[in-house]
C-alpha cells in the first residue's frame, strides 16, 4: 500500500474535484468526476447504488482516480488501486459531509436512492 504524500493531503481538505476511472463490463474504459475523501488509509467514493461506478466497482476491482487541485489545475495526484470495500453503513451521512464541503449546503437525496462508501487502497501513486 502507497501512502498519500503529506504534501498531497491538502487536495482532500480543499474542493478539489477528482475523475474517477472503471472499466465496463464489455472491457471499455468509463470515468466520472466525483468528490472524493481520505481516511487517512484509504481513498473514499461516495455514490448511489445503480450508477455506473456503482456497477463497475466491487471489492477486489482496480481502479484509478485523478485528484486536481482546484487552486492549481497542473498540480494532481492520481491514485490507483483495488477496491477492498463497499459499505452503505455512515453513507448517507457520509455525502452530506461531502455535500458541504463541496457545495456548502445540504445533499438531497432522491426518494429511495441508497447511498454506498467505497474504499480504494492506493496501490500506485503518480505526483503532478
Amino acid at each position: 500500500m502507497a501512502s498519500i504524500p503529506e504534501a498531497y493531503l491538502d487536495l482532500f481538505a480543499k474542493r478539489s474535484f477528482a475523475h474517477l476511472a472503471t472499466v465496463m463490463p464489455d472491457g471499455s474504459p468509463q470515468v466520472t468526476p466525483i468528490w472524493v475523501d481520505y481516511d487517512g488509509q484509504h481513498v473514499l467514493v461516495n455514490t448511489a447504488r445503480g450508477r455506473i461506478k456503482d456497477r463497475n466497482m466491487r471489492p477486489g476491482v482496480w481502479v484509478a482516480l485523478a485528484i486536481m487541485d482546484a487552486d492549481n489545475p497542473y498540480r494532481y495526484l492520481q491514485v490507483r488501486g483495488p477496491v477492498v470495500e463497499e459499505s452503505e453503513e455512515g453513507a448517507a451521512e457520509h455525502i452530506q459531509r461531502l455535500a458541504h464541503k463541496y457545495t456548502g449546503k445540504p445533499f438531497t437525496l432522491r426518494p429511495g436512492e441508497v447511498r454506498v462508501i467505497y474504499k480504494i487502497r492506493p496501490e500506485k501513486l503518480d505526483l503532478h
